[in-house]
């Protein structure tokens, strides 16, 4: 149904656009997909989170996971349940090992710090992390992702350190560092889902 709707959308883009050639045609409808596909996975999950009672921790998680995965990117699978799964168990995820394991006391500065060192080195090295599906192919966008995933983090850990809610904090943790192992090597070779502007660069370079 999603398949279809970002098909009828194309088409009337493409119409009224007569520019649009095929390849930016494919890049809008992958692009409309992921868009469209995310509202069903959002209605679902807020519905699961007020079954478990854990709605707050399933909203923080969406405040602080959206512009954090939209500045850094990561992987995306390549079926519709695949990814609807994925992205059900990446908005709860963060909220059910907070709701059952709580970081406390000294711990949690301690995570905080260990969590952030990780993350700013895999900014640096993978943010923004795209896919061949939907590559980051000019510098200048490549550079202010980047930038904004550094903000976001800060923001992000800003917060768990200031606010006195030792559970709110650690949804922000938790939120964070699973985002973060999303953009890793690791994390794409796992879902057999490759990089786009590292893999175009390289195919340049061999030709």
């Amino acid at each position: 149904m999603v398949e279809d709707i970002c098909n009828y959308l194309t088409k009337k883009i493409r119409i009224k656009m007569p520019e649009v050639d095929e390849q930016r045609a494919e890049v809008i409808n992958y692009g409309l997909q992921l868009i469209i596909g995310e509202i069903p996975k959002m209605f679902l999950a807020i519905c699961l989170a007020l079954i478990l009672g854990s709605i707050k921790l399933v909203l923080i998680t969406l405040l602080f996971l959206i512009p954090y995965r939209g500045f850094t990117g990561g992987f995306h699978l390549k079926t519709h349940i695949g990814c609807f799964i994925c992205t059900i168990i990446m908005y709860s995820l963060p909220g059910f090992l907070t709701k059952y394991f709580t970081i406390n006391g000294n711990y949690q500065y301690l995570t905080m710090a260990l969590i952030s060192i990780f993350a700013i080195w895999a900014i640096r090295v993978y943010a923004p992390a795209d896919t061949m599906n939907l590559p980051i192919l000019t510098k200048k966008e490549r550079k202010l992702k980047k930038n904004l995933s550094y903000t976001t983090l800060a923001i992000a850990m800003i917060v768990a350190v200031v606010i006195k809610d030792n559970q709110i904090s650690s949804v922000i943790i938790y939120t964070i560092l699973m985002q973060t192992i999303f953009i890793t090597k690791t994390a794409y070779k796992i879902s057999k889902c490759e990089y786009g502007y590292r893999n175009l660069k390289e195919e340049s370079i061999n030709c």
